[in-house]
């Protein structure tokens, strides 16, 4: 097999460690050697560029591309399934080599991708969000009607469970048909408009089920969780992360340190839904108030978190927000109070650790897959990242890019 020599750059290895000048070997689809006076069979000049493991977005939505309602009921069942190939090809222009999907991709999606159909970073996928009846995920309208963002399908079920037994149920059907992590909702949010973020949402007896038929399946559970008391309900449970986390207050933030819970804030996804309102976006005028609502009480929380040295991994909630801009996050991580390095860690190696992945990504040693991303000038630069990615390697292939 052809060894590929990158050579003349810098490499930020995930780790955490200041970048250094290094040569990286790729062979096979792996690293094997990383430092100086090394050689190869094709050699690559990266001079003057850093490289980067490949980046991670644990908060995704491949097949939403808006979040228009009454768009969404005009537009034809399939549609998205095709608006998916646009917007993974997008992600994984970023350096974005292994997205979490929260919902919508089916198991379908996840193998077009890994069997090389289609372009995208590798999948891990939840299906839908088990919600509580009148919680964040029942679409149901004053006038009786439904309207999903995410249509129910032989590949994707209902996501409405009610007490322990059903919760057990819905479990084993959402192994059953490829689920690689179990998503809940265990508050109100944003995009719902008949209920509060701040309310908790299942009861303890329901969570213990579902955390201990996710754990008999050898997978995880990720908490759509808001409001403090069902954020603090989630990590009692045993759940591994918490997404968003808008109202975290301080016992809360000691529950996750004292579990070792992560904490996946999507800061950009209040911001998104204001943004597509202010574009036009029929949203009911309840979902805008809450989005304004929370934009800065989200960034105070995060931020105590940061401080608190709570486990940060990158997500976005792309597809509320727009697909290829996922990349906006990693500004307001810095902004609210993390390090450049930190950020960069967070969207590598923590959030391969959070996906079970860190033995095989998540960080440039040998060993692990060759994912790469070449970046021109700052890898600290995070405004104007997305534009200065030169290349991007998945498995040790160009996946994006020229180099």
């Amino acid at each position: 097999m052809t060894r590929i020599l990158f050579s003349g750059g810098s490499v930020f290895d995930g780790t955490g460690a200041p970048p250094v000048r290094a040569d990286v070997v790729v062979e096979d689809g792996r690293f094997v050697a990383l430092g100086t006076g090394l050689d190869a069979d094709q050699a690559i000049d990266v001079t003057g560029r850093t490289l980067l493991p490949g980046l991670f977005d644990c908060h995704t939505h491949v097949v939403i591309s808006h979040v228009d309602v009454w768009r969404t009921l005009n537009t034809p069942f399939s549609y998205p399934f095709y608006e998916a190939v646009r917007n993974l090809a997008a992600t994984l222009r970023l350096g974005i080599t292994t997205v979490r999907d929260a919902g919508g991709a089916d198991l379908g999606v996840k193998q077009a991708v890994a069997d090389g159909l289609i372009p995208g970073p590798r999948l891990q996928i939840s299906l839908t969000m088990l919600s509580q009846t009148g919680g964040h995920g029942d679409d149901w309208l004053p006038s009786g009607s439904r309207a999903p963002l995410l249509p129910v399908h032989p590949g994707v079920p209902s996501g409405i469970v009610d007490g322990p037994e059903e919760m057990r149920r819905k479990v084993r059907e959402l192994v059953m048909m490829g689920a690689d992590q179990i998503k809940v909702a265990t508050t109100g949010g944003v995009l719902s408009p008949r209920d509060d973020p701040r309310h908790g949402h299942f009861r303890d007896d329901e969570l213990a089920v579902l955390v201990a038929e996710a754990n008999a399946a050898g997978i995880h559970v990720m908490a759509h969780a808001q409001g403090a008391p069902g954020i603090k309900a989630a990590i009692r449970a045993g759940i591994r992360s918490i997404e968003h986390g808008i109202y975290l207050d301080d016992e809360a933030i000691e529950l996750m340190l004292a579990r070792g819970t992560y904490l996946v804030p999507t800061l950009v996804a209040p911001q998104g839904v204001l943004d597509a309102a202010e574009a036009g976006a029929p949203l009911p005028e309840a979902i805008v108030a809450k989005a304004r609502a929370v934009v800065d009480v989200h960034r105070d929380a995060f931020r105590r978190a940061v401080g608190a040295g709570v486990r940060v991994a990158m997500g976005t909630d792309s597809g509320v927000t727009p697909h290829g801009r996922n990349l906006r996050e990693l500004v307001l991580m810095a902004e609210g109070g993390m390090s450049p390095a930190e950020v960069l860690v967070a969207t590598t190696r923590t959030s391969a650790e959070l996906l079970g992945l860190d033995r095989e990504l998540g960080t440039i040693e040998p060993g692990k897959r060759a994912d790469l991303v070449v970046v021109d000038g700052d890898p600290f630069a995070f405004e104007t990242l997305p534009e200065r990615i030169a290349a991007v390697f998945q498995d040790g292939r160009l996946v994006a890019g020229a180099i």
